[in-house]
């Protein structure tokens, strides 16, 4: 496997821990063997930083790990795309999880931590949600996460606080919020809110 870092602190970091390890093969940046596994750092994943992970990737040659500090909703899909093989959140980020995380993505494996699992299920569902409304599917009624979000809604709270208290992004939130309007046809969130208690969801 290889290490790849923004600064020289970072990589001799997670070399050294990786080093103790009889199962991992550490190699220099250089080398991309098909199969290689590369350890990608980063404390913020922006565009420069997935431009970096696709070219490690190389179409599927390589397969990689992304230790993160935070990750943003938006570039969740985009990092999933590249065909990364796990991430670890940069605060976990112990020996016995980097190794863990190495092993899984050396055997093929899929490795999120549950927060960001949870996340990338939401998103999925929003963007499912959206595409059957397109497609003109009928979809009815409220999911139990949508009925959350308008009991807070009809609580008087706005974007962030509902997504403070419900532990979702403020992307997520309007997305679950525009979603539901789409299927349902509704015209606000005053007309969610008046649906959901017609319906007696609230």
């Amino acid at each position: 496997m290889t290490v790849h870092a923004p600064d020289p602190i970072s990589r001799e970091g997670a070399r050294g821990q990786l080093r103790r390890r009889p199962e991992i093969e550490l190699r220099e940046e250089s080398e991309t063997e098909p199969g290689t596994v590369a350890l990608l750092i980063s404390d913020v994943l922006d565009d420069a930083a997935v431009t970096r992970l696709r070219r490690l990737i190389n179409g599927g040659r390589t397969r990689a790990v992304l230790v993160v500090g935070s990750l943003r909703d938006a570039k969740l899909l985009d990092v999933l795309g590249c065909g990364i093989g796990a991430i670890v959140w940069r605060h976990e980020a112990t020996e016995d999880r980097l190794a863990r995380a190495v092993m899984a993505a050396a055997r093929g494996d899929g490795e999120l931590p549950a927060d960001l699992l949870g996340r990338l299920i939401d998103q999925v569902n929003v963007l499912h949600g959206v595409a059957a409304a397109r497609a003109g599917a009928p979809t009815s009624g409220l999911s139990p996460r949508e009925v959350d979000v308008l009991r807070l809604v009809a609580d008087g709270l706005g974007t962030s606080e509902i997504a403070a208290k419900l532990s979702y992004s403020d992307r997520t939130i309007k997305n679950i919020l525009h979603e539901l309007s789409t299927r349902l046809h509704l015209r606000n969130r005053a007309h969610a809110v008046a649906y959901a208690l017609r319906e007696g969801y609230i």
